[in-house]
């Protein structure tokens, strides 16, 4: 097949660890990447966001479009909504140009998709839609500090009564499409994200200690991803204060992201929030912020920490707890969305309330107590991201589903995007 996978504020050519350079980014570059290997042809399309960017780019077999939308400079997501006009004139130009038709979108993010609706009505094309987070959702856990309009709840429900076929990336995905957006079941199929056996795999602590620098004989919790507030880093950080002043046991916090390779508060602000709490809670000296690191390095910051810990206050799904799984290391996670669907509690690590440190803490002490039971569950980790959630079984179960939307779709009617009639999806969700 020829498909376009659409991304407008997330590139796959980024470097993760940034504000708005993080899952969608990574998801983007390895569903290409799969979808190449399986023989199929792929553009992905992403908005220009550096004036000396050429217009196609090539990855890994994959051609990148560099979409002229806006400025040619980086900026905010929250401010991108105004050129997704310009953004699909773009696409439905440059589509008419190929010499042999696309035959799926797949839109990632409601802006994606609101371009790609345009597309749909001008040229028929199929379209597919992963929202990887969902604006309802968002505005019941950050309220006021929500940057994005009130206008994003009706563009995305247009999109998923106008999507052939939504993804969604676990059960609670699944649960508040139905639920805040009336979606039909019937046309929503559950596709997980995944991690690359090439790039995380375990390896001997000692050895990725050494590599690191790190000290051997430290309990070493670690917390790697976007520096937002919503990721709840505050909360490990509070929980590590707490181990120290009630559990009277010590442990090293290892903070990896951000907008440059070396921490400076100016380039990412949540450190210097982030330091202030450390100190508020006296556990600065144990709390070392690493700065954003290239992915070839970041098997090494999983392999070499005792726990991996990601409390976000919601989470679509979380692309960390998998690879942090994949490299053998246990997973404390939040209670929430797609971290409740890939960290089997008790068995691969625990799952615990968000915003919750105490809670954090007395599961950081048990690990710190029994590295047994640590090991078992690194183990177990390993084997349940390897069962299920590997990018090849992304991408293979996204190909089929690319081929059922193909089938669902007539010749161009040259209808209004919200004109459109709804067709639902005959088949059962990939679980």
């Amino acid at each position: 097949m020829k498909i376009a996978l659409i991304s407008e504020h997330a590139s796959p050519l980024a470097v993760a660890g940034g504000v708005d350079s993080g899952g969608q980014n990574i998801y983007v570059a390895n569903v290409a990447r799969q979808l190449v290997e399986m023989g199929h042809q792929v553009d992905v399309f992403t908005r220009r966001d550096r004036a000396l960017l050429p217009l196609i780019s090539h990855m890994d077999g994959a051609r990148v479009i560099h979409v002229p939308a806006g400025p040619p400079k980086q900026l905010p997501k929250e401010q991108l909504l105004p050129f997704m006009d310009e953004f699909a004139a773009f696409l439905i130009q440059f589509f008419r140009r190929e010499s042999e038709p696309y035959q799926v979108m797949h839109a990632n993010f409601f802006m994606s998709g609101l371009a790609a609706m345009k597309v749909k009505s001008a040229l028929g094309v199929p379209l597919v839609t992963t929202f990887h987070a969902l604006g309802r959702v968002r505005r019941i856990h950050q309220g006021a500090n929500d940057g994005f309009p009130d206008e994003r709840f009706a563009i995305e429900d247009e999109l998923v009564a106008r999507s052939d076929i939504v993804v969604a990336e676990c059960p609670q995905d699944e649960s508040d499409l139905v639920e805040h957006y009336r979606a039909d079941p019937s046309r929503i199929q559950i596709v997980p994200c995944g991690f690359d056996a090439d790039e995380f795999q375990p390896m001997e602590r000692a050895a990725a200690r050494e590599a690191l620098g790190w000290h051997q004989d430290e309990f070493t919790v670690l917390q790697l991803g976007r520096l937002v507030r919503r990721k709840g880093i505050d909360n490990v950080v509070r929980s590590v204060s707490i181990l120290k002043q009630a559990f009277r046991a010590s442990a090293r916090l290892y903070v990896v992201g951000g907008n440059s390779d070396l921490p400076n508060e100016i380039a990412t602000p949540e450190i210097a929030r982030l330091r202030g709490v450390a100190n508020e809670c006296g556990v600065a000296e144990q709390t070392t912020f690493v700065g954003r690191r290239g992915r070839a390095q970041l098997r090494y910051f999983y392999c070499a920490a005792d726990v991996f810990v990601s409390t976000p206050w919601y989470e679509p799904f979380g692309i960390t707890p998998i690879e942090a799984m994949a490299c053998g290391t246990p997973v404390i996670g939040a209670d929430v969305g797609g971290i409740r669907y890939s960290v089997a509690d008790g068995v691969t690590g625990f799952l615990v309330p968000p915003r919750d440190p105490s809670a954090l803490a007395a599961r950081l002490d048990q690990l710190r107590r029994n590295p047994a039971l640590g090991r078992r569950m690194g183990e177990a980790g390993l084997a349940r991201a390897q069962a299920q959630f590997t990018w090849r079984g992304v991408g293979e179960s996204l190909a089929q589903i690319y081929a059922r939307a193909a089938c669902l779709v007539p010749a161009n009617t040259g209808a209004d995007p919200l004109e459109m009639p709804m067709r639902a999806a005959a088949g059962t969700s990939f679980r």
